[in-house]
């Protein structure tokens, strides 16, 4: 199950605000005007040990008022289908404005749970006024500050209680979701895999609106195919094909085992493309990068190492990624996709023994151990990897607190170095022994 929590409210109540402080990121960019942000934010926050997804829904910039709130009434109606909480903020500083109201009446007709967040309470006179927003009918009120970040425990306490852990599934298929900006060529990908034309197909980008699974079982592979809704950028087209889109390719990466990132060729990696590599990154879930129109670049024998630089380059560090570029309407290499999927799988599935691991790191340890710190050495002694739906490892030591970044890159380097973990995040933990 998802868990995702959507920030809705009128412009300039401190959405993007609160959405940085839970993400922890400046990825939202902030100011006093009103409809600054025209991009769907969305990032991973924790709230004592459940992750889930935050989606700033920002404002909308258009000529005509009436299509303005138009639009963000659209957005709230989504949030209420898609998002498993809805957070409606308000702004303690303006009161109950019309639009504060239209938004609560749509809200109230939702079986999903919604808080009220009263933003810029800084004060206890403040606080007396919020008392002003019970009378929208959405039950209790949350009064905190996103810029100082006072009282939001509180919300988020209330919050994560309908959010689940994800339970861990034993003996199910592989699940692989083709994921990417509108256009590229996903729903073609998958007609070309299965051989028939099992998704509509068209020119115009953003033909599919929900995620599609496939059962796939041919060539000696089998496993589940999501064929998700494009993500687009900025204001290209409606602000609820947008919204929607991003709320359903959400769903389909946290469900998914294996992320494959359909590119354009024509285009180079875009800043989209990067944030949904972090997002697959962030959620643990393995990456195959699928470079598509091959067939229309003009290409010299440096072409794709020039092109897997750069797209490297942007998604640094985590760079230890397959990369395949294909041509779909050509059925150019689109098997080798699957067979990358399906190693991409294995090694995030992949156990490696105790003695394997402190057979072969220790030495190397021992030869090129952590810097030493305030006079002190630092000894790894011990090696394991952690139960987990991913590759966990925890380095038992007698300083753990003293071991830098850099090391830890170098340790991560020689277990993909050792142990092929492409296309896979590795998490690495230091504890005392």
């Amino acid at each position: 199950m998802s868990n995702i929590l959507a920030i809705v409210g009128r412009p300039n109540v401190g959405k993007s605000t609160l959405y940085n402080r839970l993400t922890e990121t400046r990825k939202a960019i902030v100011d006093d005007q009103s409809g600054v942000t025209r991009d769907r934010h969305y990032g991973i926050a924790e709230w004592t040990h459940k992750s889930f997804t935050v989606i700033d829904t920002g404002g909308y910039v258009a000529n005509s008022e009436d299509v303005f709130e138009k639009a963000i009434r659209e957005q709230v109606h989504i949030a209420i289908e898609e998002a498993n909480v809805v957070l409606f903020m308000v702004d303690v500083t303006t009161g109950i404005t019309d639009l504060d109201a239209d938004i609560a009446q749509i809200l109230r007709k939702s079986t999903k749970p919604v808080y009220v967040a009263v933003n810029k309470v800084d004060n206890h006179q403040l606080q007396s006024d919020a008392t002003e927003f019970y009378s929208l009918g959405l039950g209790e009120i949350y009064c905190l500050s996103s810029m100082s970040g006072s009282g939001t425990g509180e919300l988020l306490d209330a919050v994560i209680t309908h959010f689940d852990e994800v339970p861990e599934e034993e003996n199910k298929l592989p699940v692989y979701a083709i994921v990417g900006r509108p256009n590229v060529g996903k729903s073609s990908m998958i007609n070309a895999l299965i051989g028939n034309d099992r998704n509509i197909v068209t020119e115009i980008a953003g033909t599919t609106r929900d995620s599609i699974h496939i059962h796939y079982n041919q060539f000696g592979h089998e496993f589940m195919l999501i064929d998700t809704a494009g993500l687009r950028k900025k204001t290209k087209v409606h602000e609820n094909i947008e919204f929607y889109s991003v709320m359903r390719t959400i769903k389909a990466l946290e469900e998914a085992d294996v992320v494959i990132l359909m590119i354009d060729a024509l285009d180079n990696i875009e800043s989209q493309d990067v944030n949904i590599f972090h997002l697959a990154e962030k959620n643990k879930k393995g990456v195959v990068i699928v470079v598509n129109k091959w067939d229309l670049v003009e290409k010299d024998h440096k072409t794709i190492l020039e092109f897997t630089d750069k797209i490297k380059e942007k998604l640094a560090p985590f760079t230890d990624i397959p990369i395949i570029f294909t041509s779909v309407t050509e059925k150019q290499r689109i098997f080798k996709t699957i067979e990358a999927a399906a190693k991409v799988y294995v090694n995030k599935i992949k156990k490696v023994p105790t003695s394997k691991l402190n057979d072969i790191l220790l030495p190397i340890i021992e030869k090129t151990p952590p810097p030493a710190m305030k006079g002190k050495h630092i000894k790894i002694k011990y090696i394991t990897q952690i139960n987990a739906t991913s590759p966990m490892f925890a380095f038992f030591c007698n300083l753990p607190q003293y071991i830098k970044e850099p090391y830890k890159r170098f340790i991560e380097n020689k277990l993909r170095e050792h142990f092929d973990f492409e296309g896979v995040p590795i998490q690495i933990f230091f504890r005392q022994k």
